[in-house]
């Protein structure tokens, strides 16, 4: 047993004596190390002596080093080696739960946003809510990665959450646990001639899938492809370098993000390479609260070089950069090592990215006339329409299906407000292009006159 806690304490010292031997601030007073790690050899041997249930060495050890980087900031962590194998499921895009990104908030699990096509989603659970309970126990006094555990479970199985929402009394769901299978990126063709494409997290190789949609989409459409909508709601964020893949495909030259650490030297930039697969088309980029992490980075990148208008509202605001370090037991710990910052370098922790144009989401109805409203056609002896029989002729099962596809699209009020200005902007540059066209070719007449 005194072997077992001799490694034990061999393993805390490793651990703190690397953060304290930094140096002291000015205004701080040196540390004495030793002094603390007895102070922590005897609470931990008290604790296995006192503390009612029986405790091992690991139990209390992991406790600790969780304990230690969970003060830090809330995304930093202690990873198990079932905590790790999980962290690398969900980064492939297939993993077992309930579909939800979550952090610690208030001593709560905070959603930062669903997942598309998940039990959370479909449950209606939104981000922003506040999981306070898990199958009837508060999550006061959790860690996020105990509070994860009590979530996850074997697939099929249930689970009884309790929701805080803003404005609303707490009200339980119960989801039943699956297998996780995220399509992280899908495409159509909006309005005949736009575009949308939605991103759900940033996962391996999305960049390439993006670039497919657009070259089918243009392809399809015989290079009249008017815009591009691209959708980053409720995606809480995923690998730093589909998000720089994904700006690259938009942009032309300049910087994309750069991760600055405590250390000046190691501030690291990323940039851009030549080719802009859109062609200079219209974009908007689509955010929200629950717009988190490489979300952000895209649609700062975009915004900062004007390549893109960002319509919705403000984004999540999680602008650190965790690097996890894999640990000789195949656990690992994940800590912050940097902020991002945009190219006009704005940071965007704990601020997020302003949209351009705010647009809160909203229901659209229509409004009834029950007849007050007359038109032409209701007029004593209007002239009838010559083409009036033929109007329903031609009507295929694909169009009755674009109707049916429109009528759900305008209940997503801010889409519609997307692709509305997406329109307008290729009608703007349109006119604009041909505006100068006529400039050109009339300079060119007084040009020739001139020269008789």
């Amino acid at each position: 047993m005194l072997k077992k806690t001799l490694v034990a304490y061999t393993l805390i010292i490793s651990l703190i004596t690397a953060c304290a031997n930094a140096k002291p601030s000015p205004k701080e007073e040196p540390i004495n190390t030793y002094e603390l790690l007895n102070l922590f050899g005897e609470i931990m041997e008290r604790t296995k002596s006192s503390y009612v249930e029986e405790v091992n060495d690991k139990q209390l050890v992991e406790a600790a080093i969780n304990g230690m980087l969970t003060s830090l900031d809330p995304h930093s962590s202690y990873l198990t080696e079932e905590d790790f194998r999980y962290m690398n499921e969900q980064t492939k895009g297939k993993f077992g739960g309930l579909g939800i990104e979550v952090t610690m908030e208030n001593g709560v699990v905070k959603v930062v946003s669903p997942i598309d096509d998940t039990p959370a989603s479909k449950a209606g659970i939104k981000a922003g809510d506040y999981i306070t309970d898990i199958d009837g126990e508060s999550v006061i006094g959790l860690t996020l990665n105990e509070a994860v555990s009590k979530l996850r479970g074997k697939v099929g199985t249930r689970v009884k959450i309790t929701i805080r929402r803003i404005n609303e009394k707490p009200f339980d769901v119960t989801l039943k646990r699956d297998e996780i299978k995220v399509q992280a990126v899908k495409s159509e063709i909006k309005n005949d001639d736009i575009l949308y494409v939605r991103i759900s997290a940033f996962n391996e190789d999305i960049d390439k899938d993006i670039e497919k949609a657009v070259e089918k989409a243009q392809k399809e459409l015989k290079n009249k492809l008017a815009g591009i909508v691209i959708d980053v709601r409720n995606n809480p964020g995923g690998l730093l370098d589909q998000a720089v893949g994904v700006s690259d495909l938009f942009l032309e030259r300049g910087e994309i993000v750069s991760t600055r650490s405590r250390n000046e030297e190691d501030t690291i930039k990323y940039s851009a390479t030549a080719g802009d697969i859109a062609n200079g088309l219209p974009i908007v980029v689509m955010i929200n609260e629950g717009s988190a992490s490489a979300s952000e980075i895209v649609a700062g990148a975009l915004q900062d070089h004007h390549r893109a208008v960002i319509l919705g509202e403000k984004s999540f605001g999680k602008g650190s950069v965790q690097t996890v370090l894999q640990l000789r037991n195949n656990a690992a710990m994940r800590i912050t090592t940097a902020r991002y910052y945009t190219p006009s370098g704005r940071s965007i922790q704990a601020k997020g990215i302003e949209p351009d144009i705010v647009v809160k989401q909203a229901k659209l109805e229509e409004i009834k006339n029950y007849g007050l409203n007359l038109s032409e056609a209701d007029l004593k002896g209007a002239l009838k329409n010559e083409q009036e029989n033929n109007k329903d002729k031609g009507k295929t099962a694909k169009d009755k299906e674009k109707a049916e596809k429109a009528k759900e699209q305008n209940k997503d009020y801010q889409l519609v407000r997307a692709l509305d200005l997406v329109k307008a902007l290729y009608l703007y540059n349109l006119n604009d292009a041909v505006a100068m066209s006529k400039n050109s070719a009339t300079n060119s007449e007084k040009d020739k006159s001139k020269g008789k």
